[in-house]
């Protein structure tokens, strides 16, 4: 089986999505050398902060008995979906990552590196959010193609950002109908940005990713609504990535129970 290269286990991109995750918006955006301290440019970045918090929020507003989060990477929509479920299983592919969750679910505090320039790094230290609930939470790895078998049924599913890196996305669709109860919620956020790298173009949607999903779960989702939800990653204190994530939310249709 093709799978992704070994990518996340690196210490720089450990220290990318703590900062990611983690990250105050001081701590992420740019400081200024003088002249005008509120640029244009700097008050559009803004609303891409804190997008593992913002994604977690497409839930409904009530309380949830069971929550799966799918490539959770170091943990923080994992932390968020603490405030409204009574456990939350996080899971993700990077070794690194995980370990790094349970670190901070165990009430740790974690140092790393952000790269400002050159040689130049700042430390910084990343916690979970101080409203977690972090007792309901525990992380895994696993493969998000091949969870195993007893992984059980959740309320809520919460896969953001993890389609378009999968070798075979299907696997993981043809999953969806067992892995949410009846009734229960279905959040995906994918930015589309198919590579060859991550995932073999024969297994890339033929068109529109959006319809792509909607006509692998239909059968069994009903579409609640869709959008999108921007997000910036620094890379050094002037290279940022933006992107745009198109993110939608499901209900498992009762028609068709498994």
């Amino acid at each position: 089986m093709h799978l992704p290269p070994d990518i996340y286990e690196s210490g720089r991109l450990l220290d990318e999505y703590l900062l990611f995750h983690y990250g105050s918006a001081g701590e992420i955006l740019p400081a200024l050398d003088g002249g005008d301290s509120r640029p244009p440019w700097l008050a559009a970045m803004e609303p891409a902060l804190g997008f593992p918090v913002r994604t977690a929020a497409w839930f409904g507003p009530d309380t949830a008995g069971s929550a799966l989060d799918l490539g959770c990477a170091v943990g923080r929509s994992s932390f968020e979906l603490s405030l409204r479920c009574e456990r939350v299983l996080g899971v993700d592919f990077s070794h690194s990552f995980v370990r790094a969750a349970i670190h901070l679910r165990e009430g740790g505090r974690l140092p790393y590196r952000r790269h400002d320039e050159g040689h130049g790094f700042t430390e910084l230290t990343a916690s979970a959010p101080p409203d977690a609930r972090p007792e309901r939470v525990a992380f895994e790895q696993g493969d998000a193609m091949n969870l195993r078998p007893d992984i059980g049924v959740f309320d809520r599913v919460h896969a953001a950002n993890l389609l378009c890196r999968l070798p075979d996305p299907v696997r993981l669709l043809d999953r969806l109908p067992e892995l949410v109860r009846p009734g229960g919620e279905l959040v995906l956020a994918t930015p589309c940005t198919w590579l060859e790298e991550f995932t073999p173009p024969d297994a890339w949607p033929a068109g529109s990713t959006f319809d792509w999903l909607r006509g692998r779960l239909g059968s069994s989702f009903d579409l609640l609504r869709s959008g999108h939800e921007p997000f910036l990653i620094r890379e050094t204190a002037r290279k940022f990535q933006f992107t745009l994530s198109q993110v939608s939310l499901w209900r498992r249709s009762e028609r068709n129970r498994m």
